[in-house]
């Protein structure tokens, strides 16, 4: 069955994309761009994706913000001080 009509993901490809890591709606819309146009299908998204296992699940339920893929490979202020 669809889940995103907008992008024809069906519900096996955002469970396939779970199955390789993607554990929010932000990941799966990263892999499949599903829930990136009206929005309608984050719902559903969210709950294939339920509250299953993720290696990052406990720093999400902890509250931790996720790293933005910018800010992962980012330089610490401190770092570029200390070259100068």
């Amino acid at each position: 069955m669809y889940v995103c009509s907008c992008f024809g993901i069906t519900e096996q490809q955002v469970r396939d994309h779970a199955d390789t890591g993607a554990c929010t709606p932000r990941q799966i819309a990263s892999a499949c761009k599903a829930g990136t146009d009206c929005g309608g299908c984050v719902r559903r998204i969210q709950s294939l994706l339920g509250r299953g296992d993720c290696p990052r699940r406990e720093l999400i339920d902890s509250g931790a913000p996720e790293p933005l893929a910018a800010e992962a490979g980012a330089v610490a202020p401190a770092a570029l001080s200390g070259a100068a």
